[in-house]
């Protein structure tokens, strides 16, 4: 392989036109990371939920604009692998740290809320995470309910999924719908024995 193919993709040095310093390749993640964190609490949920196209081009375009945030103007292999590794590092410290101190989590990914309760559309709390209806409706045909109607309880979850449990029937709707299936019932057998009367009677 050629050296300078070798120079370009890991040379950090001083003297490259698009350096920058070992330092400053572990701050920019950091700081970057710490910014998205607190951005994204403050701009709620719905964000990571991706509800509708505005949030997945609010994502794309963040991921876009933090790019060069992140690496500077250096575009060498070893920058793009110090940034990526002191990403991942921070994280998995930031992660241990939440995982032993419950607290900081519920202050740093914030508590679930409750859109619907009992069947009932919780308006404030729409308005709240700025979640429309028709969102949220086709967000419940998605997990596989027809309509809002068969959901007794919808959670907007801390991490932005949406958690929908199914409404159970109450007991005067349970005795209407087995007496109807008995009379379904009845009448198939009626039809049957007025079909053997005929045959008999032919």
């Amino acid at each position: 392989m050629d050296a300078s193919i070798l120079t370009n993709l890991f040379h950090i040095g001083p003297d490259a036109q698009t350096s920058v310093s070992l330092l400053e390749k572990i701050v920019r993640p950091i700081a970057v990371y710490l910014f998205l964190v607190v951005g994204l609490r403050l701009a709620g949920k719905r964000e990571l939920a991706q509800l509708n196209a505005f949030d997945l081009v609010v994502l794309l375009m963040l991921s876009n604009t933090v790019q060069n945030a992140i690496i500077g103007a250096d575009n060498s292999l070893l920058g793009g692998l110090i940034g990526a590794t002191t990403l991942l590092v921070f994280n998995y410290l930031v992660v241990r740290f939440v995982f032993a101190h419950p607290r900081v989590e519920r202050y740093v990914e914030g508590e679930a809320d409750v859109l619907v309760r009992h069947g009932v559309l919780l308006e404030d709390r729409l308005r709240t995470e700025g979640v429309t209806v028709d969102e949220l409706e086709a967000a419940a045909r998605r997990q596989g309910f027809g309509s809002l109607r068969e959901v007794d309880e919808a959670v907007l979850e801390a991490n932005g999924g949406v958690t929908f449990v199914a409404r159970k029937p109450r007991p005067h709707e349970v005795r209407h719908q087995d007496l109807l299936r008995r009379l379904d019932d009845l009448a198939i057998e009626v039809r049957a024995l007025r079909a053997k009367l005929e045959e008999k009677g032919a």
